[in-house]
């Protein structure tokens, strides 16, 4: 119990501040794990999100606080353990989710727009 509390609070934090340090990680690996270990079946293939995942973009937690998550995730999301997935996989991961550009604005989408 006594874990617990850190491990908020910076994932709190990381949301808010959104600060984020220079990419690193590999996007273009990153993109192939997505899909080789799962994440595409809950996020989306996109990572727009789906039924079972939320949306991880176009804001991304900083990678500690993307790390903690992912090996000890809230909610229905499995923990992901060093020996499922690597810290180096899941930092390509996460270079992979940060390079995704944002979602078109409704006002951008002529069909919405008539």
């Amino acid at each position: 119990m006594h874990r617990a509390i850190p491990v908020f609070t910076l994932l709190i934090a990381a949301f808010v501040l959104n600060a984020q340090p220079p990419a690193t990680g590999n996007p273009e690996n990153g993109k192939r794990l997505f899909t080789a270990v799962g994440c595409y079946q809950c996020h989306g293939r996109g990572a727009q999100g789906g039924a079972a995942g939320p949306r991880l973009g176009p804001k991304v937690m900083v990678l500690p606080a993307f790390l903690i998550y992912v090996r000890h995730p809230a909610g229905a999301m499995p923990p992901y353990t060093t020996k499922v997935i690597s810290d180096a996989a899941l930092t390509d991961i996460h270079a992979y989710i940060r390079s995704m550009p944002p979602p078109a604005k409704p006002a951008d989408t002529p069909l919405l727009n008539p």
